[in-house]
């Protein structure tokens, strides 16, 4: 996989999330990949500023996995510093800006979270981000609410604002030269389908797959089918016929 070290496997959580969105990808990669979750979308204020904190926290070279927002800090990352980013996995996220409606929304949201308040907004927001069939699993809902509650109102304010400044990442997308990974789940209304597949279609050689009644929470909702497709896409980027020598 690597040029002359192995790359360090970093993944990279989205808004309102943190370690516990990789459970299980953290158990499944752990024993070869050795994977590190960052956290620098809680400790910078623009999408920029947290890439550029990534890169100076985890040096040498990155194979990136991020979802949603994550996903986003790893575009830019690769952005910043393509040299050292050497494979990209984009799950459930988008390189468009927001538009200026969901703006608008989001503004009001922030105002709710600066106020102290927002109890509604994410109970509500938890049946949006899944997938009906994943309603009715008790446990999977409470660790979605259990990360909402530790992230608190005064970090979604701060990671919403970093979404809502950020900017259309899309031009630069055909300058990616890396190994990338896009999957979204098919019943995502967070970031759509159609998100996924423009940045498939613009990112030169990348992978797309999506996942059957699945929402934006695909990691969560459905480990193992997300589980397969990285442990396959990481073992392809290892070097072909590695063990047979230079021959």
């Amino acid at each position: 996989m690597s040029r002359h070290a192995n790359p360090t496997t970093v993944l990279l959580p989205g808004l309102a999330c943190d370690a516990e969105l990789w459970r299980e990808q953290l158990r499944a990669l752990g024993p070869r990949h050795a994977p590190r979750v960052a956290d620098v979308h809680t400790r910078a204020p623009t999408l920029p500023e947290m890439a550029s904190l990534l890169l100076a926290e985890q040096p040498g070279e990155l194979v990136l996995i991020g979802a949603s927002m994550g996903g986003r800090i790893a575009l830019e990352a690769a952005r910043q510093a393509p040299g050292r980013v050497r494979a990209l996995a984009l799950l459930g996220s988008t390189a468009r800006a927001d538009t200026d409606e969901l703006r608008a929304v989001r503004s009001e949201a922030v105002a709710h979270f600066d106020a102290g308040h927002g109890d509604d907004l994410l109970e509500a927001n938890v049946w949006f981000v899944f997938h009906r069939s994943a309603w009715d699993d008790e446990a999977l809902i409470d660790r979605y609410r259990a990360m909402l509650r530790r992230t608190g109102f005064a970090q979604l304010a701060r990671q919403n604002r970093a979404i809502m400044s950020a900017a259309d990442m899309r031009p630069s997308l055909r300058s990616i030269a890396c190994p990338t990974l896009v999957v979204c789940g098919e019943n995502d209304d967070v970031t759509p389908p159609e998100c996924s597949r423009e940045m498939a279609e613009s990112i030169p050689g990348s992978r797309l797959a999506f996942l059957p009644d699945c929402g934006h929470m695909l990691t969560m909702e459905k480990p193992a089918a997300v589980n397969q497709l990285l442990l396959d896409w990481l073992a392809s980027l290892e070097p072909e016929h590695a063990a047979l020598g230079a021959g």
